[in-house]
């Protein structure tokens, strides 16, 4: 990735709970703000998991419906690639997950954007930083709201 956004956050979750979320696309506009619709193109065999995909977006300025590729290296990291776009022209991103022995896990998340309409560097960045802030929390909120009750 050239030019990117990263940031990180702890869950209070293992891996594989974390990448289960993850990998259900069509619950994204349930937890991530401004997606409105995903689906699902196509599914690897061997794991069921996405493939390709189609999203809606419609976040402020931004409104697109765009297809990323999916490639999953299993509850260790999945790393995407924006295949067709109207509006943007490049979304490379990756969720890197790394168990913290204690319950928890770690979740690194890059993510680089292009769009049409010329935009300073500057902006793009904080942009892709509210993305990435936003997409963490969310991801946060919704694994721990599933996370079986230790009581």
């Amino acid at each position: 990735m050239a030019d990117q956004t990263e940031s990180s956050i702890v869950i209070d979750a293992p891996a594989a709970a974390i990448m289960d979320v993850i990998a259900d696309l069509p619950a994204y506009p349930e937890w991530s703000d401004g997606i409105t619709s995903v689906t699902v193109l196509a599914l690897y065999e061997d794991d069921n998991r996405p493939a390709d995909a189609r999203f809606t977006l419609n976040s402020g300025a931004i409104k697109d419906t765009y297809e990323l590729e999916y490639d999953w290296k299993a509850d260790e990291s999945v790393s995407w690639t924006l295949t067709k776009g109207d509006m943007l022209t490049a979304m490379d991103g990756v969720y890197e997950l790394t168990p913290n022995g204690d319950g928890t896990t770690t979740v690194h998340y890059r993510l680089a954007v292009n769009v049409k309409i010329p935009m300073i560097g500057m902006i793009k960045r904080k942009a892709e930083k509210v993305i990435v802030d936003t997409a963490l929390k969310g991801l946060k909120k919704r694994v721990e709201s599933l996370a079986p009750d230790p009581a």
